[in-house]
Parts: C-alpha cells; structure tokens; sequence
C-alpha cells in the first residue's frame, strides 16, 4: 500500500498494517500540509518517493514496489493519490471532475449538478467584486476563505464591506497551509445553524459511517472561527440520521469511492447544507479512544477494506455504536503570548474526573502565538464520563485552568 503525504494519520495507520503483513510505501506530494509536515514522521515504510510532477515516472516507481493500493493520508495528498490510482488501475476515486475534492468552488459545482443542496458560492481576484456580491445577494456576515486550503485557514466572517476588503487582501497576499500562493478567495453565504462532521470509509461506492459529532465553535472578536468543542451522536438520533443520509449523496456527488472521508455539514432551516469535504481521514483522532466509545474508527475500517473487503461489506451502513459519552476540547490560548505548558502545568487538567487523554501539537516550552485557527490551537483534551453534568463541569474547569496560568510563560 502507498500512502501520500503520511504525516499525520500514517503514525495510527502504519503499525496496524505492518501487524497484518502489508508493506507500506510512502509518496511525498510536492506540497505537503507545512505544519503537519513539521510532527515527527512515523517510521517502518520500506520506500520514500518524493513525487516531482512526473506522475508516469511516480507511477512507475510504485508499479516497482508491487503496490497495489493508494491511499491519501492527509489534505495535501488528495489530488494526488486519486491521479496515481488512476494510472495504475487501483481502488481509487472517480476522475471526472477530480478538483472537487480539493477545490471549495468545483466542489459546490459538484453538489449544484447533481441536485443537493449546497451554499450559495463565488470566487474572486476583486475584493470589490465579492463586496458587491455580499450586499446585493448573499448579505453579511459573509464567509471567506482560501479555495482549496485546510484547517480553519483563514476563514472569516465578515461583516462589513471594509472587512472583506482587508480579509481579502491577507488571503491573497498568503500562502495557503500547503504553500502555495493564493490566486483568489472563496465567498460563501454565513449558513446559519448547527455544524456536525461524519466520518466515512468507503469501498467501490459502498459508503460506512464510523462516527457522528457536532461541533461548538466560536467567533473571535475580529471573525476568525475556531474549534472549541466536539461532542458525538448517537447513531439513532433523528439529526445524525438526517446529516448522515446527505453526507452520503455528497459522497457520491464528489466521486468518493474508496477509502476515509471527513465531511462537515451544517444543518440549518432548509436541511443540511455542505460546508466542506475531504476525501481523506478525520484529523485529531486517537483510535483506542475512539474504539472504547464508538467500537471502531476510521483507521480500523480502512484496514479492514484492504485486508477483509468481503467482512467490510458486510459491515452495517451505520458502523458504530455509542459506548461512552466523549468530549473532545480543542485547547485555546486566548492571550497574545504564550508557552506550551509543562507536564507540571498540565497536573491540574490531568486530574480532571472525568480525563482520558491530552495531546499536544508541540513540545513543551516552545512559544505560543494567539489561537486563531488550527494551526495555532495548542492541542486537545479527551472527556470521558457517563454523567453529562460531569464532563460539562471538567469542560468549564478546563477553560478557567487555560485562563488562570496554562500558558503562563513561568516565573
């Protein structure tokens, strides 16, 4: 199996297939995630190709490694893992309009043709040219953002014609998280509603559900909108029955046959409405944790449509159960300084009742900036408990640990 631009979910994936015997090669796109690319890289593929443009000469080189599977282990390595399935004739995703699955724009082309319904769309070079779409057509706030980045990247609700001129000019004078320059900026109307994401595995079309959560986000005072909180669903619950049924027909809409999706909805007056999709694992995901409340997870269901495709199959449409109650807190340093916080600062949100794990995406000490989108968030704690009091009362103990001396920089 080779997989493309293996920096983040290729440590959870690597090690279970080398359990069951699978070689594992890994292709470096020519544009990786610029901070995922900083995390340690996971160790044990018996070939490292970095891809310079030649898809024949990459293609050759993987036909040489007898692989027989190409799979995109991050954003980054989308576009290209559904090429080089293409070439060499492996599970793969349809190819009749490939940029939907990266481009935000051909993506809403994609929900527009195919019936679904989907949030009224343009992009553009001209700032003045969005504002007067703002004003006449979609109304403020209205949502800007990179056309094919990641993460939350400079995603903005403006409003007031002077902010989408000044979040315009920042986008297009930036690179994207793949460092590549921005040519011009993605305009959405502001959906109003409740956000979820679904993550998927699919095999031939045939799409599993593995998890349902909604997310609680929050709107910082100059628009960006960060993550603050995720909670799953129940799969029997009438809106996760609701968002998965639309994230399917998305699913089929944008050509995902094969392997992870990481779908994000929000469900407002006239149903859900896509937000974005990646064709690509979930990020954050700690599958022991994942398998203890929902019984599997995306990395266990990958593996199981390479090793076992009949078992796959075979498997319910809703694949998961929820076991325990889980909140995911997105941990946020809301000062302009910083520092990552030592094992010693941690002690108190590690004595949590109800704390079942802390990651954090940099090592201790190290500078932090203010949390703006992913890429500045300092990581994420794990809440685990039956009472929903409990886990409400851990969240809000959590918060005031951040604001009292997390991230203090120390005496």
């Amino acid at each position: 199996m080779a997989f493309v631009d293996a920096f983040s979910m290729g440590r959870h994936l690597l090690p279970v297939l080398h359990r069951l015997g699978v070689e594992c090669v890994h292709v470096q796109s020519p544009s990786p995630d610029v901070h995922m690319a900083r995390l340690p890289f996971p160790e044990g593929f018996v070939a490292d190709i970095r891809h310079d443009g030649d898809i024949d000469a990459t293609a050759a080189a993987l036909r040489g490694q007898e692989v027989a599977w190409v799979i995109a282990a991050g954003e980054s390595g989308v576009e290209l893992a559904d090429r080089l399935s293409a070439e060499l004739g492996t599970p793969g995703n349809g190819m009749s309009r490939p940029t939907a699955r990266r481009n935000k724009y051909d993506m809403v082309l994609a929900l527009r043709d195919a019936g679904l319904e989907h949030a009224d769309t343009m992009v553009s070079s001209d700032a003045d040219e969005i504002v007067e779409w703002a004003e006449k057509t979609a109304g403020y706030p209205v949502v800007l953002k990179p056309v094919a980045s990641a993460g939350t990247d400079n995603v903005v609700a403006c409003t007031s014609a002077e902010q989408v001129r000044a979040v315009h000019e920042k986008i297009m004078t930036s690179t994207d998280r793949h460092a590549m320059p921005n040519t011009v900026v993605l305009a959405q109307e502001f959906l109003d509603g409740d956000e979820y994401f679904v993550n998927t595995v699919s095999r031939d079309g045939g799409h599993h559900t593995v998890e349902i959560w909604r997310y609680y986000k929050t709107r910082l005072p100059g628009g960006n909108i960060i993550y603050d909180y995720n909670e799953p669903l129940a799969p029997d619950d009438p809106v996760a029955k609701e968002v998965e049924s639309y994230v399917h027909r998305v699913l089929d809409a944008l050509e995902i046959r094969n392997w992870a999706g990481h779908t994000e909805v929000m469900v407002t007056a006239r149903g859900p409405v896509l937000v974005e999709c990646a064709a690509r694992f979930g990020g954050g995901q700690v599958p022991e944790i994942l398998d203890r409340c929902f019984g599997t997870n995306q990395v266990d269901l990958v593996v199981r449509a390479v090793t076992d495709p009949d078992g796959f199959d075979r498997l319910p449409t809703t694949a998961y159960r929820l076991l325990e109650r889980l909140r995911f807190v997105h941990l946020i340093n809301r000062s302009e300084r910083g520092v990552v916080p030592s094992e010693e600062a941690l002690a108190a949100v590690r004595g949590l009742p109800s704390h079942a794990r802390t990651v954090l995406w940099h090592p201790e000490g190290q500078p932090l900036p203010r949390t703006i989108d992913v890429a500045t968030q300092v990581g994420y704690v794990l809440l685990i408990s039956e009472d929903p009091a409990q886990l409400d009362a851990d969240y809000r103990k959590l918060r005031e640990i951040e604001r009292d001396h997390l991230y203090a920089e120390g005496p």
